[in-house]
C-alpha cells in the first residue's frame, strides 16, 4: 500500500537510509509509551548560587508552554529560565532547568502532570544543546505489513534485524541519517518554515498571518478558528472564538487588533527562542531535502568524496563547526579512515548569509537543493529584527544511536490507549491494532531525533509518530 504523506513532503523528510520494508505501526498510542531522560551535563552546585537547577519531570507539555506556566507562578520573566532542549509534548519527559527564582519559589509551584524536583543553587546557566544526549524509552504499537494486515512478534522483531544489520552495512555501526524531525516544524501543523520564509523576506503581515491561520492535524475548534482567520482577518471577533490553549496566537491577535497595521509589533509577541526556531526550521527543511538529494544521487551520507566539508566530532558526539576542511583527492583516504573511525564527520547545509559550501557533486546538489526551494538568491538577512539573522552553519549528515535494544511487549487493553488509537485506522494510514507491540531503548546524542531513528524501522507516515 503506497501511502502519501503530505506533511513528509513540505518538511523534506523523504527517502530512507536502505531498501527495506518497514514495520508499521503508531508511537504515542499512550503518553507513557514515549520516555526521554535528558543526559545533562554537570551541574556545578554553590549554596550561593543566583539560580535555582531542578530536575523536572512533565507529562504531555509543550516545552514552550511549560515554561511560560513556570515563569508565571514563579513571578519572573520566561526569559530567566534556562533549559538545553525541547522535548516531545506527548510524552514523559525529564530534564533539567536553571531558573532564576529563589529555591523555596520554584518548589511550592504546583502544576498538573509537573514533577519539580530541586538540585540546589547554581551560577551555572544552561543554554540551547548544553546536554550530553538523551536517553528514550518508546513503544510503538499496531505493527503491520504494507498491506495493513497485522505483523506478529517474531516478523517484526526480524524486520528490526534486517534494518539494523543493512543500515550498518551501508553507514557504518550505530549510524543513521540525521534527518530533522517532526517536532522542529510544529508537528502536525509545521507552520515554522512557512513563518520563517516570510521573515527572511521582510513580509511580517504573512508571518503573522500564517503563523495564527495555516491549517494543520488539529481539533475542530482550532479548525474553525484558523478558518475564521484566513475568510475574516484577524478582528476582534476572533477573540471571542479563539481555543483558550492557543496562547501565543492570542498574543498575537490582540496585539493587531488593538495596533492595526502593526504586523511586526504583533510578531514580536512570540517568545525569541520560538521567533529565531521560524528561521532555523526553513533551514532545516533545506538540510533535509539535502541529504536525500545525496541518497538519490547514489553518494554515501557517511563516507567523503572530493569536495565534501568535514568537521570533527567531541566527545559529546557534537561538530566542531571551526574546524571544517575540504576534502581533496590526496587527502580523501585520510579523511575517510577518520570517518569511519567516528572521529570525523561528512556535513550538509543549514543555509545562512557566510556558509561555506563544499566544492565538486556535492556542491551542486546543495546549490540544486535551494535552487528548488527558491532560495538561492536569499540572503537570510534579517533587518528589522536583527537577531534573526543567521549566518548559516553545517550539520553531519549522520548521527549516532547506542545502546540500542528492542523486545516485543504484550498487546495492552484498549481502554488504556488514547484518542487516536481508539479512533481506529484512518485513510493513509499504517498500523493494524492486533499487530505486534515493540518496546525500543536508545540513546541519541544531543540535536537527534527519536522518531527519524525509528521512521527507519516503521516506515509510517509522520502523523503516526
Amino acid at each position: 500500500m503506497l501511502v502519501e504523506d503530505s506533511l513528509a513532503n513540505s518538511i523534506g523528510l523523504t527517502g530512507y537510509a536502505v531498501d527495506s520494508e518497514g514495520i508499521g505501526g503508531v508511537l504515542k498510542a499512550r503518553v507513557a509509551d514515549f520516555r526521554v531522560e535528558e543526559i545533562s551535563t554537570k551541574i556545578s552546585l554553590d549554596p550561593k548560587g543566583r539560580f535555582t537547577a531542578a530536575n523536572v519531570t512533565l507529562t504531555n507539555w509543550e516545552t514552550n508552554r511549560f515554561i511560560s506556566k513556570l515563569a508565571s507562578a514563579c513571578g519572573i520573566s520566561r526569559n530567566r529560565i534556562f533549559f538545553a532542549g525541547t522535548k516531545d509534548k506527548r510524552a514523559v519527559t525529564r530534564q533539567v532547568f536553571i531558573i532564576d527564582a529563589p529555591m523555596k519559589r520554584v518548589s511550592n509551584v504546583s502544576l498538573p502532570d509537573v514533577d519539580i524536583e530541586i538540585i540546589g543553587r547554581t551560577h551555572q546557566k544552561l543554554g540551547f544543546g548544553n546536554h550530553r544526549g538523551n536517553r528514550f524509552t518508546i513503544v510503538a504499537r499496531g505493527c503491520c505489513h504494507p498491506d495493513g494486515t497485522p505483523m506478529t512478534d517474531s516478523e517484526a522483531m526480524d524486520h528490526i534485524a534486517k534494518i539494523e544489520s543493512t543500515m550498518k552495512e551501508k553507514l557504518g555501526d550505530g549510524l543513521f541519517p540525521n534527518w530533522i524531525g517532526p517536532q522542529r516544524f510544529g508537528a502536525g501543523r509545521p507552520v515554522t518554515p512557512v513563518v520563517g520564509r516570510h521573515v527572511i523576506s521582510g513580509d511580517w503581515e504573512g508571518a503573522v498571518m500564517a503563523y495564527l491561520s495555516f491549517e494543520g492535524d488539529e481539533n475542530d475548534d482550532v479548525s474553525a478558528f484558523r478558518k475564521y482567520i484566513r475568510d475574516n482577518g484577524p478582528t476582534e471577533a476572533a477573540l471571542e472564538i479563539i481555543p483558550h490553549w492557543l496562547g501565543f496566537e492570542r498574543d498575537l491577535l490582540r496585539h493587531i487588533v488593538a495596533n492595526p497595521g502593526d504586523w511586526i509589533g504583533a510578531f514580536r509577541k512570540l517568545p525569541n527562542n520560538l521567533q529565531l526556531m521560524t528561521v532555523h526550521s526553513l533551514q532545516s527543511v533545506a538540510f533535509n531535502r539535502t541529504i536525500k538529494a545525496r541518497i538519490d544521487a547514489g553518494l554515501s551520507l557517511s563516507t567523503p568524496v572530493s569536495g565534501d566539508l568535514v568537521g570533527r566530532v567531541d566527545e559529546n558526539g557534537q561538530l566542531e563547526t571551526s574546524s571544517m576542511v575540504s576534502v581533496e583527492e590526496r587527502t580523501l583516504s585520510r579523511i575517510t579512515r577518520n570517518c569511519q573511525l567516528g572521529r570525523l564527520v561528512v556535513t550538509g547545509q543549514l543555509p545562512g548569509s557566510i556558509t561555506n559550501t563544499p566544492d565538486g557533486e556535492f556542491g551542486e546538489i546543495e546549490q540544486q537543493v535551494l535552487n528548488e526551494m527558491g532560495l538561492s538568491e536569499c540572503t537570510w538577512e534579517v533587518e528589522r529584527i536583527g537577531r534573526l539573522t543567521t549566518k548559516g552553519t553545517r550539520r553531519p549528515l549522520v548521527t549516532t544511536f547506542s545502546e540500542f535494544q528492542y523486545e516485543s511487549v504484550p498487546i495492552a487493553g484498549d481502554e488504556t490507549m488514547g484518542e487516536k488509537w481508539g479512533a481506529g485506522v484512518q485513510d493513509g494510514e499504517l498500523w493494524n491494532p492486533e499487530g505486534a507491540c515493540i518496546r525500543f531503548r536508545f540513546i541519541l546524542p544531543s540535536g537527534s531525533y527519536a522518531t527519524t531513528l525509528l521512521r527507519e524501522f516503521m516506515r509510517t507516515p509522520l502523523q503516526q509518530l
